[in-house]
């Protein structure tokens, strides 16, 4: 499913948080998201979930405007203690997701099943989210935004509440999962080096107020690799390239 953001602004009032922006994320794209803080970077994500209207322009799910939460799209957000159901199950949150898809349950089952093994918690479906670490937990509010099968994956800030290791395990997971499921995603992060590990693009805001000033691809080799990946000068220019508009907003052409 592609994702088209034409001249989509936010206001509050007389503040403008978010100047136009125009964009197109393909079919499969993995696009990161990267600025500082108060750059409006979720605020155009919600935008895209159809969680939050625009002041103007339009977010197009193919061909289809976005007005609402729309069928075909998760969500993933930052805090997952407070996403997650912690009196029901994991395998409980997880069918919570697809209700509105009204599945058998034989159907359902087996795409629970599915989505945990894929995100390595076999086994895990009789637990609550209590029981778990913050990593399986957020292993399993990704693995709740899979079940409904989405065909673009939104994601703001996911792996800021976990420590390094965690977040290298699930920055290669979420990697793994674009290709097993097909699906286009979008990333929000303040983690310069996960913007250019994860993505075919980086989209970098400034802010006061917020806009895109570039659009950057990202020519590294896949799959990738924490170790291969990073070793490389081209990953090491790719950083430099995002640190300096991250840290020199006055840079701001969009190329």
């Amino acid at each position: 499913m592609d994702i088209t953001v034409d001249g989509l602004a936010k206001r509050y009032g007389e503040h403008l948080a978010l100047e136009p922006v125009s964009i197109k994320i393909g079919q499969g794209e993995f696009v990161t998201i990267v600025g500082p803080s108060g750059c409006g970077k979720s605020t155009l994500l919600m935008m895209m979930a159809g969680l939050l209207a625009p002041s103007e322009g339009v977010v197009r799910l193919d061909d289809t405007p976005v007005d609402g939460p729309p069928q075909g799209v998760s969500v993933v957000f930052q805090d997952y203690g407070r996403s997650l159901f912690p009196w029901l199950t994991v395998r409980r949150n997880l069918a919570m997701a697809a209700v509105a898809q009204k599945l058998p349950r034989p159907v359902l089952e087996a795409r629970i099943e599915r989505v945990l093994a894929s995100v390595g918690l076999a086994g895990q479906g009789a637990k609550h989210p209590w029981q778990l670490s913050g990593g399986m937990q957020q292993r399993v509010a990704i693995a709740r935004a899979l079940v409904a099968e989405p065909r673009v994956l939104l994601m703001d800030e996911p792996f800021a509440a976990v420590d390094a290791q965690t977040r290298a395990d699930l920055e290669d997971l979420v990697l793994r999962l674009r290709d097993e499921y097909g699906v286009t995603i979008a990333l929000v992060t303040h983690d310069i080096d996960e913007s250019v590990y994860l993505a075919d693009r980086v989209l970098v805001l400034a802010a006061g107020p917020g806009r895109l000033i570039r659009d950057i691809a990202v020519d590294l080799p896949t799959p990738r690799g924490q170790l291969t990946t990073k070793r490389l000068p081209r990953f090491a220019d790719l950083r430099a390239e995002v640190f300096s508009l991250v840290m020199r907003p006055e840079l701001q052409e969009v190329r």
